[in-house]
């Protein structure tokens, strides 16, 4: 709660770290706009995985978080089970309700709007917010970038299932890529240093090396093993090297005797 209270409703317009809200508005439609446009790869996933019209543009207004969107119609195109395939899903948006917690005291919404607020809690979304210096500037960026990428995914949802049905077998057009592409796309710039660097390394191999063995939509299950044991191998380390320091500064304490 600390942060919410020090955060300035307003900008100091003659402060360094004012930002217009011309400024926020432009940086929220940029990635608006450039995410929102992929939703025509997931409607062409979608189809091509099955899925009828109504169904693949349902997932985009209720779900609307296009990384469990495309884990579910992959799944699901592999021939997974349908309850492996919403579990994997529903692992990869749990994410979103952790931003929820961060965002809830950042944007300090009448009780009244979150419900509707809680819809656009997404990682663009999220990562606009986060970038202002203000609670108007996190306002508008997250109220921007959430209508924005809302409209266009959908929008773009439909045109791409309406596309697939039209030319056919999206496998012959090499379109069942798409989703992959775009998600990795999203991914990579999020890899930010060596641990989470390490997560995703860990997670593709164990994601491609179980995908022989293991029914479809469970390898991706266990690729989510990949968080923990990252975590616990960094913290292993550390902890050895505590230790080691504290050998080598007992050895220098005994010499300088």
């Amino acid at each position: 709660m600390t942060e919410q209270t020090a955060l300035p409703d307003a900008p100091d317009t003659g402060g360094a770290g004012a930002k217009p809200d011309a400024a926020v508005v432009r940086d929220a439609l940029g990635v608006g706009v450039a995410v929102g446009l992929s939703g025509f790869a997931f409607g062409v996933t979608s189809a091509g995985s099955g899925l009828t019209l109504a169904q693949t543009c349902a997932l985009s207004l209720l779900v609307f978080t296009g990384a469990s969107q495309f884990a579910l119609v992959g799944a699901l195109a592999a021939g997974g089970n349908p309850l492996t395939a919403a579990a994997g899903a529903f692992f990869l948006g749990v994410r979103n309700a952790f931003y929820g917690l961060r965002l809830s005291q950042l944007l300090a919404l009448p009780r009244a709007v979150r419900p509707f607020a809680a819809q656009w809690v997404i990682d663009e979304t999220t990562a606009v917010a986060l970038a202002q210096p203000t609670r108007r500037a996190v306002r508008i960026g997250f109220t921007v970038t959430g209508l924005t990428l809302y409209v266009l995914w959908n929008l773009t949802t439909l045109l791409g299932a309406l596309g697939a049905e039209a030319i056919g077998d999206t496998d012959a057009w090499g379109l069942d890529a798409a989703g992959p592409a775009v998600f990795l796309a999203l991914l990579a710039p999020m890899l930010m240093d060596t641990t989470e660097r390490a997560v995703a390394a860990l997670a593709v191999l164990l994601g491609l090396g179980l995908l022989p063995v293991l029914p479809a939509g469970v390898p991706v299950l266990v690729a989510a093993l990949a968080a923990p044991l990252v975590l616990w191998a960094r913290g292993r380390r550390a902890a050895g090297a505590e230790d080691d320091g504290a050998v080598r500064g007992a050895a220098e304490g005994e010499d300088g005797r």
